[in-house]
């Protein structure tokens, strides 16, 4: 069961990830820029969700916080496209861009974490 609940919480995060990233591509399209937002903003989506799902801990039943955590959230954050955009954005000489890729992901996915976690202790 364990299996079947983060396999149908990734089937919607995966896509819900792709849906996210073109969203804003399409938005960036009217004044382009290099810096990956769709990647920060899934990531930071992510950290959210799980920081309130760990927030809620015994309040949440452990079905959806398999579901939500590790399924759907899961595959909603990419680490390696972050990995990946970091790396290009270094390799195409935007080192400042590159260095404030890392910089702000960390930031605002601890920060996101921490409010999701805050906000669900605090509605317990």
């Amino acid at each position: 069961m364990t299996m079947l609940l983060i396999a149908l919480g990734a089937a919607v995060g995966a896509p819900a990830r792709y849906l996210t990233d073109r969203a804003i591509q399409s938005i960036q399209s009217e004044r382009p820029t290099r810096f990956p937002w769709g990647t920060l903003t899934v990531n930071v989506l992510a950290s959210l969700i799980l920081g309130a799902v760990t927030g809620a801990g015994a309040r949440l039943d452990p079905d959806l916080a398999l579901l939500l955590g590790a399924g759907f959230s899961g595959a909603l954050s990419t680490y390696s496209a972050f990995g990946y955009e970091t790396l290009r954005l270094s390799r195409q000489g935007a080192r400042w861009a590159a260095l404030g890729n890392v910089g702000l992901s960390l930031g605002a996915g601890v920060g996101a974490a921490a409010l999701g976690w805050w906000l669900a202790v605090s509605a317990g």
